[in-house]
């Protein structure tokens, strides 16, 4: 008997070390699994609780380009309560684009889960973007994008996906290889999805530049619609028609746009 609760008590330790020393790669190695490959962890140290690693971004399996974060990504993750309900909170910091450390919370449902996005304001290189491959590795855009979100739900529920709450994004100061034109300008791109989480809008503005941009759009049922133009303010045609070209259908001086 004494030997049967020795071995338990061992087997027990191991047990509580696994879970509360488990190296950080386990749990990168998940994030690599979950996006195809486009968002990597490389570099991990601490564990699965509280770590560190690199952030790279690349257009997936096959892919040749990859974009990395400057100073990476720090995180702490905390077992928790939300409604009576057991959850996890992570932390995420990034040294070169968090003021404050983003909170997202994740609730595991009968059938789903829900993730909620905490009320933040951050700020990211464009350049990071070139990594996903086409079309950001053609553009090569740089300038800062500055993301905000006023708490954002996302729910899987038997296999289906819907969002809840608002996001913007603000391109700023945008530059191009493709035109000689420095900067282009700055965008505003505002998402809100409905109470029910059943449509999800996009809507599409120029804050200030010499590029043009406007259009909006729709995420319905995983499917996203997008219409919109591109153009070039009068006197700077000449410097934007390469990047016109590329980035839609050309009608005349405008650039149509369309996804879906």
């Amino acid at each position: 008997m004494t030997r049967r609760l020795a071995w338990i008590g061992g087997l027990a330790g191991v047990l509580v070390a696994l879970v509360f020393f488990a190296p950080a790669r386990w749990l990168t190695d998940r994030v690599g699994a979950a996006t195809g490959g486009q968002v990597q962890l490389v570099n991990a140290r601490g564990t699965v609780w509280s770590g560190q690693a690199d952030l790279l971004l690349t257009g997936g399996e096959g892919s040749r380009t990859l974009a990395s974060l400057p100073q990476g990504l720090q995180w702490r993750l905390r077992p928790t309560l939300a409604g009576g309900a057991p959850a996890l909170v992570l932390r995420l910091a990034a040294p070169c684009c968090t003021p404050q450390p983003m909170a997202l919370t994740l609730v595991p449902r009968l059938g789903g889960a829900e993730l909620r996005v905490a009320s933040s304001r951050s700020h990211w290189p464009a350049e990071l973007l070139t990594g996903l491959g086409t079309p950001w590795n053609t553009l090569r855009m740089e300038g800062q994008l500055a993301l905000q979100t006023g708490g954002l739900t996302l729910r899987w529920d038997q296999g289906r996906t819907s969002l809840q709450g608002e996001a913007s994004i603000e391109a700023i100061d945008l530059v191009s290889r493709l035109s000689t034109l420095r900067p282009l300008g700055s965008y505003r791109m505002d998402v809100r999805a409905d109470a029910a989480g059943n449509t999800t809008s996009l809507d599409l503005q120029t804050l200030r530049g010499e590029l043009q941009l406007q259009g909006s759009g729709q995420w319905v049922g995983g499917r996203l619609r997008f219409q919109g133009v591109a153009q070039a303010a009068p006197d700077s045609e000449a410097a934007l028609a390469n990047l016109l070209n590329i980035v839609g259908r050309r009608q005349g001086a405008r650039s149509l746009l369309s996804i879906g």
